[in-house]
């Protein structure tokens, strides 16, 4: 899967890095390649499935989102 994420320098030096498809997933590093290696390790926690989730599906429940 591949992910489109943006690097930004941080002030105090290094970098920060979002995945704008996956709100909440941010990270950062020191270096830039630490910052990419950071992310990656998120955006695989973000896509870990959700085991209250997995509960609801096993007793036939469905979990959605609606836009408003």
């Amino acid at each position: 899967m591949k992910l489109k994420v943006v690097l930004e320098p941080a002030e105090e030096g290094g970098y920060t890095v979002y995945v704008p498809s996956l709100p909440g997933c941010i990270s950062e590093g020191d270096s830039r390649e630490e910052a990419l290696e950071n992310i990656k390790e998120a955006i695989s926690l973000y896509l870990e499935p959700d085991e209250e989730k997995l509960a609801l599906k096993q007793k036939g429940m469905q979990v959605v989102e609606v836009a408003v």
